[in-house]
Parts: structure tokens; sequence; C-alpha cells
């Protein structure tokens, strides 16, 4: 079963499974973690949660999780953190700047707290009970400056992708859409605006590699991209 409370994700799950034509036995449910009245006690087997644990309310969530979950039952809590352009180290130096500075201008006051620490510090400030959770585990990972796969830790998302993906996918950040909101009036340059915060930030990005500058077509160039991550895993006793 698959449960958000916003509408337009339940609506997105959907779409995605019935084009791949796999997974055709879930069903989808529009509620909040913390409150799961349609489902049984002691009814599921596992509860995983995927870059969404740091929205919950922990002092009504863990009291629903052990009401539905078996004896034996197990919570997995997954997040990952701002990305990392392997093999590029000043690139990300530059999207940590504008991720987490705190000037008006950049995107670091628009993000929603406590969420944000709570990811940026891999979900540790999660903690089950110890006398209601057993069999703790954290798995964690955090990217080298250089190379695929010679971070620290077990790596859980990876992805070669153009920088031109990447410009977008920062426009899908949380505080991305505060800062529109704080400047609508700054569109992004392929909407005809004079551009956005993340066009700001790529034009910094590319002063960092000599053959990004040297090319018209950079940000069709592919880069290979790690998330730093936390995983967190229990056991109802």
């Amino acid at each position: 079963m698959g449960i958000d409370p916003s509408s337009g994700m339940l609506d997105q799950a959907r779409s995605i499974a019935t084009a791949s034509q796999e997974q055709t036995n879930i069903k989808y449910r529009q509620a909040a973690a913390e409150e799961l009245l349609f489902l049984e006690s002691e009814s599921v087997d596992m509860v995983v949660a995927g870059q969404a644990a740091h929205w919950f309310d922990y002092a009504r969530l863990f009291p629903e999780m052990k009401r539905i979950l078996r004896k034996g039952g197990t919570l997995a809590f997954w997040g990952y953190l701002d990305h990392v352009f392997v093999d590029h180290p000043r690139a990300t130096e530059i999207v940590n700047k504008y991720a987490d500075g705190k000037e008006e201008r950049m995107l670091g006051p628009y993000w929603q707290q406590p969420g944000r620490s709570i990811v940026q510090n891999k979900l540790r400030d999660i903690k089950p009970s110890a006398e209601e959770w057993e069999d703790v585990q954290r798995i964690e990972y955090e990217p080298a400056a250089y190379g695929r796969n010679a971070g620290d830790g077990a790596m859980f998302l990876e992805k070669r992708m153009r920088l031109m993906d990447c410009e977008n996918y920062v426009r899908t950040w949380s505080s991305y859409h505060g800062w529109q909101e704080t400047f609508p009036e700054s569109l992004k340059r392929e909407a005809g605006g004079n551009g956005d915060i993340v066009d700001e930030m790529f034009d910094e990005i590319r002063k960092t590699e000599p053959a990004w500058q040297n090319d018209k077509h950079w940000l069709e160039q592919e880069v290979d991209i790690e998330w730093p991550s936390g995983l967190i895993l229990a056991r109802r006793k």
C-alpha cells in the first residue's frame, strides 16, 4: 500500500505504476503516517519511508507504527542530502553555498525546519525507543571528492545525468519553491526571464571547469552524481 498526504504525489505514483505496468497489486490511500486508522492493529510486516521521515511528528508516529506493525515487523526510513558532483568538488561547493546560504537571496532561508536539519544529520535525530524497538541499525553514505563509489559507507543512490537535468532537479527542491514565492519576478531564462537563483548557481558552476566554459552546449554534458544518505532500520519488539 502506498500512502501520502498529498493527492498530487499519489497521482504521480499511480501514473508511474501504470506506465511501467509493474506492481499492479499496490493500493493507494491519502493519509498522514501518524494516523492510519484504515489499517488494522498488527496487520503490517514492514513500513518504508523514502525521503519523508524528516516530516513526521514522532510523538504521534511511533505509537501508530507500534500499533500497525506485527511483532518483529520492520521500520525502514531512508533520506538523502543535496547531490554531490563526483570528480567536480568545486561545483559541489557552489551547490552547498547556494543551498545553505543564509542571505535572503540564497535558498537556505526557505527550507522548512526541523526537517532540513534532520536530513542533513542523516536521520540520526530519529531515535526509536529501546523499550519498544530492537535491532536498530543505521547505514550511511558520504560521497568522496573524487571517484564513483569511493565514499565512506554503503552507497544507495547515484546517477549519471546531464548538467541541464541537474539544473532542473534543483528546481524541484522545496526551498526553491519558497524562493520563487519571495522573488516571483525572477524568472528562469528558459521561460524568457533574466534568470533565477538556479541560473545564477549554474553560471558559477560553469566557471569551475574550463571544458564547461568553452562549450556553449555545456549543459548537455554528463556528470556522475551521488547523494549522501542515511538509512535507519528498527524491528518492533
